[in-house]
């Protein structure tokens, strides 16, 4: 009897290797990226951070910048974790630099240490992965060797689904009301998925 216990134990140990840790209700949520985490386009309270507060009930940081580019964000990411003391982080940033058509070498490099920033202080890291810069394109291939590499659980097609409906932006490249919400939505069945929210 003991003997099979062990191995169902070992088996369930083994599945889900991008499994998350369940949250606890006083734990906070950093989303953090760029302008489509700070919702640009919208009002705060409809930017997808404050929806997914909604839709899970816990708090969640919105600590998105507009603008901002992976190099940028891998200088103030150890301060934001410091002072909000998340127990999962949301790693949304890249556009930028694929906009600005930045080396992509390096903007994996960034993600990466970004990566091994939250990890270092024992925040969890789920990421959200972003297309590369052709019509129609599929997100970048650098995030889920990222999220493999980590094991990590990734959403690496909502933004690329959602920019291919214009009813769902508000200009070429952010989102209106809608957009944001359904990419709050498939974050939030990400987390489930995944283990951190029921």
């Amino acid at each position: 009897m003991k003997v099979w216990l062990i191995i169902a134990v070992l088996l369930l140990g083994g599945c889900g290797d991008t499994a998350l840790e369940p949250l606890s209700s006083e734990d906070v949520i950093v989303a953090f990226g760029d302008s489509l985490t700070a919702g640009k386009g919208v009002s705060q309270d409809k930017a997808y951070p404050a929806v997914l507060a909604e839709l899970t009930g816990f708090r969640v940081v919105n600590a998105g910048i507009s603008g901002e580019t992976t190099a940028e964000g891998l200088l103030r990411l150890a301060d934001v974790i410091n002072a909000e003391n998340p127990s999962l982080l949301i790693l949304f940033e890249g556009g930028n630099d694929i906009l600005r058509n930045h080396d992509l070498s390096k903007t994996k490099q960034n993600l990466d240490e970004m990566i091994g920033i939250a990890k270092e202080r024992g925040v969890q890291i789920a990421m959200v992965g972003v297309p590369r810069k052709q019509l129609f394109s599929s997100t970048a291939e650098f995030y889920t060797q990222l999220a493999d590499e980590h094991k990590l659980p990734i959403q690496d097609d909502i933004v690329a689904s959602l920019l291919r409906k214009p009813a769902m932006k508000s200009d070429g490249v952010h989102f209106n009301v809608k957009g944001y919400r359904a990419l709050a939505e498939s974050i939030a069945q990400m987390l489930r998925e995944a283990g951190a929210i029921e």
